[in-house]
């Protein structure tokens, strides 16, 4: 009869341990996304155990799903869940994932300020990409209350808003974000741009303002201080601006291709042929090239503009009236000619 010797227990033992260590760690710390891909989970308010389990498992392995429902079970987390836009790395394990959607953890994401024409539509596409409702957006926009908060009226709010890429959590608030726009927009009036503001003797509304026009009038970066320096000479001799765009947005008919007589007629604020000076607020979300195009306007002294009959988006510049004539009639013939009303 053979003796039994110590090692002959160990062994066993020994390979049970590293199997459960083995198992411990697939389940745990093993990647758990599926196809080896990064993909985020947006857990929102209305969210339960039961519909984030369903998210999850949209984005998971088998395993992985396995994983994260027995660590759920044995966890306090179906009775605080918080809301966020969770990141699920190509490389994360389960026991990771969770702590992250416990500690409510969020990943931020890269939120672009849109370069558009009115609120509405910029509280549109906010809503598509935070968790925050377009309704409640557009709401605070049309406040008065809500504007004044941040020195601005409901015709000026859009100046509040940079058109550049910041990252935000998109869980972020209404209050929150039109917080963080006014950060991030004192951040771009630096020393340098404040200089060439008070050169101007402007004040950061009426150069935005300026600007929205600009960006309605050519989408041609190097043309812009030239067109800038033509509305500022227009401004200096208190000559109107007769900016058409002004006219289209008035008329909130953007798609207009030509203006006429009757459009010019419209009453309201925003029309630069019956007003003088600038409308009470921008006619869209400016881009970072027209402000700075204001406040590094070329030096020329043209008073009119006209698009170029070649239509490359470009314009023919005049010192007088009867220079312009020409211009505009040049421009109108190549209209008639393709049939553009």
């Amino acid at each position: 009869m053979k003796k039994i010797t110590s090692k002959s227990f160990i062994i066993p033992i020994i390979l049970g341990f590293a199997l459960i260590v083995g198992v411990a760690y697939f389940y745990l710390f093993s990647s758990i996304a599926k196809g080896g891909k990064t993909h985020f989970l947006y857990v929102d308010y209305d969210d339960n155990i039961d519909s984030v389990y369903k998210k999850v498992d949209s984005i998971t392995t088998a395993s992985g799903m396995a994983a994260f429902s027995m660590l759920t079970r044995h966890s306090n987390f179906s009775e605080n869940i918080i809301p966020g836009r969770y990141a699920l790395e190509a490389d994360m394990g389960a026991l990771r994932f969770l702590r992250n959607l416990k500690k409510g953890a969020e990943t931020p994401l890269h939120l672009t300020i849109p370069s558009v024409r009115t609120m509405d539509k910029l509280a549109a596409s906010l809503g598509k990409k935070l968790l925050v409702d377009s309704l409640e957006l557009q709401k605070a926009f049309s406040d008065p209350s809500t504007c004044s908060r941040y020195g601005l009226d409901t015709l000026t709010i859009g100046s509040l808003f940079i058109p550049n890429t910041y990252d935000v959590y998109w869980t972020i608030s209404t209050k929150e974000l039109l917080d963080r726009m006014q950060k991030e927009s004192r951040a771009f009036w630096n020393n340098d741009r404040q200089k060439k503001l008070n050169a101007l003797g402007m004040t950061k509304v009426q150069v935005i303002t300026l600007a929205s026009i600009i960006d309605e009038e050519t989408a041609n970066n190097e043309e812009k201080p030239m067109i800038a320096q033509m509305y500022l000479n227009r401004l200096k001799k208190d000559m109107p601006l007769q900016a058409d765009p002004t006219v289209k947005f008035a008329l909130k008919q953007f798609d207009l291709r030509r203006i006429y007589n009757q459009h010019l007629s419209v009453n309201s604020p925003f029309n630069t042929y019956r007003n003088k000076g600038l409308p009470p607020g921008p006619i869209r979300i400016p881009t970072v090239a027209a402000i700075d195009a204001v406040l590094n306007h070329a030096e020329h002294d043209y008073l009119y503009m006209c698009a170029k009959e070649d239509f490359s988006g470009t314009h023919n510049f005049a010192r007088t009236y009867e220079e312009h004539l020409q211009n505009a009639k040049k421009y109108a013939d190549a209209l008639n000619k393709r049939g553009i009303k």
